[in-house]
């Protein structure tokens, strides 16, 4: 009897999610020339690891069970419907927090003392297109590499 350690389809969506991660933070840092600690967990930005992590669990079950199985079929599925909502309400979350930000901060500037420009709503909620389709390839292609390795 083996460990979850072992379970090709866990591993393939725990690196391809660890991956993205670490990507995002290492862009995030490219673009702003500073560390932040959060990019490590958080979610939005380049590339989505929501999209990475059931892309790789969804061509990991296609690999280890074939297109026309129950389990590939159930993942693939769940990998739409979470890069669907990546893309949309998720993405419109995040628009709408940093207008609202926007006014919460002039609001501040013009004298309104209840309002307080340092409690910010949070800003990457979502993701673009690009950072889906970035997300999915990567996730797919670690997928296949975790796979192979476990051939």
């Amino acid at each position: 009897m083996g460990t979850i350690f072992e379970n090709v389809i866990f591993l393939s969506a725990a690196i391809g999610w660890l991956v993205a991660q670490v990507l995002k933070t290492l862009i995030h840092m490219l673009f702003t020339k500073r560390f932040v600690a959060e990019r490590l967990i958080g979610s939005g930005g380049m590339p989505s690891s929501h999209s990475a992590t059931v892309c790789a669990l969804a061509t990991a079950a296609c690999v280890q069970f074939g297109a026309q199985s129950f389990e590939f079929a159930i993942s693939l599925i769940l990998a739409l419907i979470v890069m669907y909502d990546a893309m949309g309400v998720r993405r419109e979350t995040g628009i709408q927090a940093k207008l609202i930000n926007e006014m919460v901060e002039a609001f501040a500037e013009m004298g309104k003392d209840n309002l307080s420009p340092d409690e910010k709503l949070k800003e990457f909620v979502g993701h673009t297109p690009l950072q889906v389709l970035a997300g999915a390839i990567l996730g797919i292609l670690i997928a296949l590499l975790i796979c192979g390795m476990f051939a």
